[in-house]
């Protein structure tokens, strides 16, 4: 796996930990508006500590993610999944 490739593996994997992470610890505002009864935002996001969860936390994913795609374990050329020597297309 390239650099490319990686960097682009955990950028989808730090926004997806980062929709996981967003609604935890979150209150809802404690009166509604008097017009519409919308609540809005949470009181206090917390944005800032849910980044730094989010990096964390997807770091930690990443990695596995990279251990296994650059390991053979889980590979189409060796092991359980290997292809059968004996397999070929045959048109038709």
């Amino acid at each position: 796996m390239n650099w490319f490739t990686a960097f682009v593996v955990y950028v989808l994997i730090w926004w997806t930990a980062l929709f996981a992470v967003l609604p935890l610890g979150t209150k809802p505002v404690a009166e509604a508006d008097r017009d519409t009864g919308w609540r809005g935002a949470p009181a206090q996001a917390r944005i800032g500590r849910k980044i730094l969860i989010t990096t964390a936390v997807s770091f930690v994913i990443w990695l596995v993610v990279v251990g296994l795609i650059e390991s053979d374990w889980l590979s189409f050329r060796h092991g359980i999944l290997k292809m059968p020597d004996d397999y070929t297309a045959k048109p038709g």
